[in-house]
């Protein structure tokens, strides 16, 4: 086989020039399957932003306030250790499909696909034609057609990349602050309306230039998936040993022996090719482009059912399956991958129902040393900090020392509430009779309450005179 295909991309032509790919409109029984799949994501990631639980939104990625939110659960900088577990799980995740299915994430979930294929490449389809229409209108002189469907495809473009990064905007900033933005106005968010058309031209850039070139250039996952994949992985795969035989492949001719003439079933058709959304040749193996979309397997069976020939030519399979017959098994790396993903997802719900709806902070005033004050009474400062994770204020707030007989006195008033996913910060003085003191650097244990109930307790180091009992 000649492997020169791999000494570059299938989007870029002997000359180093973009090679512009015209698929043919996809149909078949896979096809079908990834529309509803398609669907049901598409109502998801155009939802996320705006479905709330427990007054948090569903999905948040808020990078500069730090605040996340992931299926409801707020996430804040003091909880970035569960954020990093979370997004470890995911990566661990998609691993163990990659090892087990191959690039199946990037041809049935992965947004960029989606949006490509199930969106724009439809409309394409829908204002352009077919692939030789779109062929021929590329070719075509500027005449008045050709305008009247490039500003209208363009333009359709342009409208649904604004409605994708207003979309994207919920993601960053909330959905809540996005609607009081639009009612607002955009003059009154100038420097949120020029983030709004950068990521408009962006999102415009990547469906109607760049395209399928951000799985193969601009996506790691590609290269990801050369060092994850192996012979046991199923993929979207050639039987080359039936579509070959032991004389090759073979335009198809009525009525010809071919099995006689030792012709694979392969007819050499290259419509497995023209269908392709990266504009590969799957007959040459497992490439970099293949996202796994399964529109050569439809496309294919097409052909087969055309010609009475068995279908199956291309199909999800392992190079194992294939070569040797040999069924697909829970392979010891899969299972390594499994035991690392249920740990981790282990970890993660545990840490997630222990976490306290209130974080607290109480730290010793730095450069202060401790007071001495009447009937030996030692008095050390403190800044505390509380954070409420919740949508519900948190009121009748104070502190109470649990672990020695003392006082706490706040700067303000002692009793005070924290209001719904914010902090409250403040000073504090705690008061202990030095009798009580086993040392000079005591451990307390402070109980912040909300009425009569504990909601969270914290420890602080309590500086006093060095005994010598």
């Amino acid at each position: 086989m000649d492997d020169n295909f791999r000494d570059s991309i299938g989007t870029i032509n002997e000359e180093g020039k973009r090679s512009w790919i015209f698929p043919k409109k996809p149909s078949g029984r896979y096809y079908t399957y990834r529309k509803w799949v398609s669907y049901v994501l598409l109502l998801f990631l155009l939802s996320s932003p705006f479905i709330k639980i427990n007054g948090n939104q569903f999905l948040m990625f808020n990078v500069l306030e730090r605040r996340f939110n992931i299926f409801g659960f707020p996430f804040w900088p003091q909880d970035f250790h569960l954020f990093v577990i979370s997004m470890i799980t995911g990566v661990i995740f998609v691993a163990l499909f990659t090892v087990a299915f191959g690039r199946i994430f990037c041809g049935w979930i992965c947004p960029q696909t989606i949006f490509m294929e199930m969106v724009f490449r439809r409309i394409e389809f829908l204002i352009d034609g077919d692939r030789g229409a779109q062929i021929k209108l590329d070719k075509q002189s500027w005449n008045a057609e050709k305008i009247r469907k490039r500003v209208l495809k363009w333009t359709v473009f342009l409208l649904i990349s604004f409605l994708i990064a207003n979309v994207f905007l919920a993601y960053l900033i909330g959905s809540d602050k996005l609607f009081q933005y639009i009612i607002d106005g955009p003059l009154q968010h100038v420097s949120t309306l020029i983030s709004l058309i950068i990521f408009t031209m962006v999102f415009y850039f990547v469906f109607a230039w760049f395209r399928e070139q951000v799985c193969i250039i601009a996506c790691p996952y590609g290269r990801m998936q050369g060092v994850l994949l192996d012979n046991k992985s199923i993929i979207v795969a050639y039987d080359h040993k039936r579509g070959e035989s032991d004389n090759g492949r073979k335009k198809f001719r009525k009525n010809e022996d071919r099995e006689a003439l030792g012709h694979g079933d392969c007819i050499d058709c290259f419509q497995c090719v023209n269908v392709c959304p990266t504009g590969i040749d799957i007959r040459n193996g497992t490439q970099l482009e293949c996202v796994n979309c399964t529109a050569c397997i439809d496309e294919c069976d097409h052909i087969m059912e055309k010609v009475n020939l068995p279908k199956g030519l291309i199909r999800y399979a392992s190079e194992d399956n294939i070569e040797r017959k040999e069924k697909f098994k829970f392979t010891p790396r899969l299972k390594g991958y499994s035991a690392i993903l249920v740990i981790l997802t282990g970890v993660l719900i545990g840490m997630l129902f222990l976490r306290n709806d209130l974080e607290a902070s109480i730290l010793r005033l730095p450069g202060q040393l401790y007071e001495h004050k009447e009937g030996n009474i030692i008095s050390n400062v403190y800044t505390y900090k509380l954070l409420n994770k919740t949508t519900m204020d948190i009121a009748d707030v104070h502190f109470e020392l649990m672990s020695h007989k003392g006082n706490i006195k706040l700067v303000r008033n002692q009793n005070f509430s924290v209001l719904a996913q914010q902090s409250s910060e403040g000073t504090l003085f705690i008061e202990i009779n030095n009798s009580v003191l086993n040392g000079d650097k005591d451990k307390l244990k402070i109980g912040i309450y909300s009425g009569k109930n504990l909601i969270e307790s914290t420890t602080a180091r309590f500086l006093a005179p060095r005994s010598y009992k």
